[in-house]
């Protein structure tokens, strides 16, 4: 258990945990965090607060940033944009199928990492030489996936907020689409597939509420109980904890909770 809070090295980026250690930065409040390329300014987006969780293994915040460090950010803020003109210059030139995501120079270890898609195998080689010879220092190109992409460049989600990926998510688990089945969402790829193309990361969100409410409720044609009569279940609303039954008596539908139905509350109602 310790206090953590939340910085982004850049405008809109991507959130990252740190431990403030003695510091209490509000909202707001630039800081230097350590990290393998010695202290970076980042701004705070989370103020520190406990968290029960264990917070062993998270970069410490290392003071804050001063007028020295912040110029320092707006340096490699201009330097990024010359180095991706430049980058997308030479590629223009070499006529190669590719697109230019993100640059990260990094000049203390005189190295510009280039993060790039593309539909096709690419011998990028020449275009290795030029770029090394123009920026002056030693290059490194790294093809993205799909999910990678967005990640890197953000986007604008179905929810009409900040995509996940580009905001807080570290590890992208596996998203299938019986997820999707089972919380009785259209398999139809344009209503589930995120701004990557590929199945929405948020399906896992609610998927173990759906699973628990179908495994400890009446399935969907199972004849019940209720206080309003016998009936059969005709449908579920998982997020209102409800049942939809078909009463015996007259046909009509109705709402009834699902502990009202379940065996479990039944038997301890006789008890």
């Amino acid at each position: 258990m310790g206090m953590l809070c939340a910085v982004t090295f850049s405008k809109n980026g991507q959130l990252h945990y740190a431990d403030p250690g003695e510091l209490r930065p509000e909202v707001g409040d630039h800081v230097l965090v350590e990290s393998s390329r010695g202290p970076l300014a980042a701004r705070v987006l989370w103020a520190a607060e406990w968290s029960s969780e264990d917070t062993e293994g998270f970069p410490k915040l290392v003071g804050m940033a001063g007028d020295a460090d912040l110029q320092a950010v707006a340096d490699t803020r201009k330097l990024k944009a010359r180095t991706l003109v430049a980058t997308r210059r030479l590629i223009r030139e070499h006529d190669l199928p590719m697109k230019v995501l993100s640059v990260d120079p990094q000049p203390t270890e005189r190295k510009t990492v280039i993060y790039y898609t593309s539909p096709e195998p690419v011998d990028f080689r020449s275009l290795l030489r030029d770029l090394s010879a123009t920026l002056d220092t030693r290059v490194e190109l790294l093809q993205l996936g799909a999910r990678d992409a967005v990640r890197v460049t953000g986007a604008i989600g179905s929810c009409g907020r900040d995509t996940c990926c580009s905001t807080f998510l570290k590890d992208y688990d596996p998203i299938t689409l019986a997820m999707a089945r089972d919380q009785d969402l259209p398999a139809n790829p344009m209503r589930i597939s995120g701004a990557c193309g590929r199945l929405m990361c948020c399906l896992k969100y609610e998927h173990p509420l759906y699973q628990d409410f179908k495994a400890t409720t009446p399935a969907i044609g199972e004849k019940v109980e209720s206080p309003l009569g016998d009936g059969v279940v005709v449908g579920h609303s998982v997020p209102g904890g409800k049942v939809v039954l078909k009463l015996a008596a007259d046909g009509t539908k109705q709402v009834c909770d699902k502990a009202s139905v379940c065996a479990a509350r039944k038997a301890y109602d006789s008890r």
